[in-house]
């Protein structure tokens, strides 16, 4: 005797997101639409994570930028004050456009990762307030973003002892 397959009830454990998700395609089951609600709020995990990746690369060469022309700036200011040379205004100078380029680099890589991650965070309230994803983890403050801004505090910090000559490098 042929014995059916049970049926999945909807119950307190089914989500919000299932349930909407059963009145949308009624001949699925509820496994399957909840693993499928699971994989999409995944899914903008590894989006965030995707984009935090992003910053990182342009985090790794604005350091690259500013150290190098910072130390291009220095090995020139360090040349004149030793009187090997007696004009040092454009190695200097091309140290300092190292710096600025890195700044400015690292400036426009924040705003697009702000930009980006407000675009997520709103697609993502979106989806979950139509029950297409569940919506309890939050974002957390991305350690990356942290890092950029200190960054851009020392390369700013950086510009303003090179041009001004005031600050700890100088």
């Amino acid at each position: 005797m042929a014995t059916k397959p049970p049926t999945l009830q909807v119950d307190e454990r089914v989500t919000r997101a299932a349930a909407r998700a059963k009145d949308l395609a009624p001949d699925a089951d509820i496994a399957s639409l909840e693993l499928s609600s699971r994989r999409t709020g995944m899914s903008f995990q590894r989006t965030r994570m995707s984009a935090d990746r992003t910053l990182m690369s342009v985090i790794r060469t604005a350091l690259s930028l500013i150290t190098f022309g910072f130390t291009f700036y220095q090995f020139f200011e360090r040349l004149l004050d030793s009187s090997v040379i007696r004009n040092a205004n454009s190695g200097r100078n091309f140290g300092l456009a190292l710096v600025i380029l890195g700044v400015g680099m690292l400036v426009l890589g924040i705003i697009y990762h702000l930009r980006f991650m407000y675009g997520l965070r709103i697609q993502r309230e979106e989806m979950a307030q139509e029950g297409l994803i569940h919506g309890q983890s939050n974002f957390p403050v991305s350690q990356t973003l942290i890092i950029a801004a200190l960054l851009l505090l020392l390369g700013l910090t950086a510009i303003a002892s090179m041009v001004f000559g005031i600050g700890p490098f100088d």
